[in-house]
């Protein structure tokens, strides 16, 4: 696996990627909502500036503000690891009422 999965905090910002693109400050409050934590800025770029090298994460400009979206071959880096996880994992249906 590529060392990128290996960051809690990079496969996050693919999973919140997955479904759209968004701009920097939404996926840092988003991340910091999830751990209930604020975020250092500094690790957070860091983080989406070697998912940008890696060319699993990608830059574009709407308007004034730069919107960060998965590339193709992050998305199948991430559905490969969701496969891995639900590999390893017994996923058991959610009880009915």
């Amino acid at each position: 696996m590529s060392r990128f999965l290996q960051s809690g905090r990079r496969r996050d910002i693919c999973v919140l990627l997955a479904d759209e693109s968004r701009q920097a400050q939404a996926l840092k409050s988003r991340l910091e909502s999830k751990y209930d934590v604020r975020i250092d800025p500094k690790s957070f770029y860091g983080a989406l500036d070697a998912l940008e090298d890696a060319g699993f994460v990608e830059t574009r400009t709407e308007g004034i503000h730069d919107v960060y979206a998965l590339t193709p071959g992050g998305e199948q880096r991430l559905q490969d690891h969701l496969a891995w996880m639900l590999d390893h994992v017994d996923v058991k249906a959610a009880p009915t009422e």
